[in-house]
């Protein structure tokens, strides 16, 4: 394939925010290749091993590990990279893993192999593995490969949509390391974590409205943390609890985004969120285009009415926390943001709070305010085509579809409730 054809170039962002980064033109095979290389060299010889989601919460865990364990990273190399990228004006265009916060990928330094902190994976005696919650098991199974007996194993803010894909890793891990522990603030079937707890893991679940995963991580591990830790807590749950009262948690959830998670763990271990004056400057610049995609993601909404609900559905490549959020202002009960790469983010509100009802319908799960998806109706890349050039027509379809079978589900649940209320008025 030309170059040309999957780089950003001098196209219109209005044509090339309907497609996928490059990244999801690199075959599977070539890219599980590398993945597999990566995580041995992050894994042998440590004496820790963190499992962690890819976003500021997760990897505000990890570097709360590395902490505890005095194996943080040397930021210095990182922020001097970080000058050079600023310094490389052919790299301002160069965002091409927007499906970070679902857990598909990253970029940032550590995914150029030409970059002098390439090797930064495999530095610390505390190894980090990125996965999303479509990858546990893949992640555990590495561990398992590469780890040697008796290491310490942490898997962060991740939640499985059910035990027995994880069963097999995470069974064998229990017995080979010297502790399991498992810190997250999803919602959790019970089954599943008493499944997870049997299999003797130390799993720690915090208040999904009330704590991050950087809160739990903070107050379970055996470590008196200073106040900086505290505040990277706080500003982290700002933004992954979507409250948005602190400034600072936007700095935090953008960098973390464009970061790879090598460097954003060593940073925010250095400074906490005080960034340094590099990092600010960096993600200034990324901002302007990505509130660019933002305003057209919300240019290209379409709100269906289901049930009670206003629901706004968008298509593009964007960040779509802040999609959601302007679509709420515009009166949206629930905002759906379909990606080029096939997967969905689905946001609510006050007035949704079902939003991981709806992902489970389509091949995912995560928050009643904040889930994700990826439905299973991708079979060759004649449906990925169709997926581009009809902006998710058929992705909108079975997700619109998931929405009015929870909005069935909801009424007849209301009307139960009423009938119970009625009998006992009787009685």
């Amino acid at each position: 394939m030309d170059d040309d054809l999957i780089e950003t170039g001098d196209a219109p962002r209005s044509r090339y925010t309907k497609l996928p980064g490059k990244g999801f033109f690199y075959p599977d095979s070539l890219d599980d290749e590398r993945a597999e290389r990566r995580a041995r060299e992050t894994i042998e010889g440590c004496e820790a091993v963190v499992i962690a989601d890819g976003d500021a919460d997760g990897l505000a865990c990890a570097a709360m590990i590395r902490e505890a364990y005095d194996a943080a990273l040397d930021a210095e190399p990182f922020e001097d990279a970080i000058a050079a990228r600023l310094a490389d004006e052919e790299d301002a265009d160069s965002d091409e893993s927007d499906e970070t916060a679902d857990g598909d990928g990253e970029g940032g330094a550590d995914d150029d192999e030409a970059d002098p902190t390439a090797d930064a994976h495999a530095e610390s005696p505390v190894g980090l593995l990125s996965a999303g919650p479509y990858s546990i098991d893949t992640a555990l199974e590495r561990v398992e490969r590469y780890a040697d007996d008796g290491v310490d194993l942490f898997v962060c803010d991740l939640c499985p949509d059910d035990y027995e894909w994880i069963a097999e890793p995470l069974e064998a891990l229990a017995e080979s390391t010297d502790s399991t522990r498992w810190f997250d603030h999803h919602q959790w079937d019970d089954e599943t974590a008493a499944a997870v707890r049997e299999a003797g893991v130390d799993l720690v679940v915090g208040e999904s409205d009330e704590e991050c995963t950087a809160d739990v991580t903070l107050r379970s591990l055996d470590r008196e943390f200073d106040d900086r830790w505290a505040e990277l807590a706080a500003v982290t749950r700002d933004h992954d609890l979507w409250i948005k009262e602190d400034p600072r948690s936007a700095d935090l959830a953008d960098y973390s985004y464009w970061a790879g998670a090598e460097e954003y763990a060593a940073v925010i271990g250095a400074y906490g969120v005080d960034l340094p004056e590099t990092v600010r400057s960096f993600v200034e610049e990324r901002r302007v285009e990505k509130e660019a995609r933002i305003d057209l993601a919300v240019g290209r909404a379409v709100t269906h009415e289901v049930g009670d609900w206003r629901v706004a559905v968008t298509y593009g490549r964007c960040s779509q926390n802040e999609v959601a959020e302007r679509l709420r202002e515009a009166g949206a009960d629930a905002a759906v943001i379909v990606k080029p790469a096939g997967s969905a983010s689905i946001r609510g509100s006050d007035d949704f709070r079902h939003a991981h009802e709806v992902a489970g319908k389509v091949n995912g799960g995560g928050h009643p305010q904040a889930a994700g998806c990826k439905p299973d109706i991708y079979d060759d890349m004649l449906d990925y085509a169709h997926h581009w050039s009809t902006e998710g027509q058929a992705c909108k379809r079975v997700i619109l579809a998931a929405f009015e079978a929870v909005a069935e589900e909801v009424e007849a649940a209301d009307g139960d409730t009423d009938v119970d209320a009625g009998d006992d008025a009787a009685e």
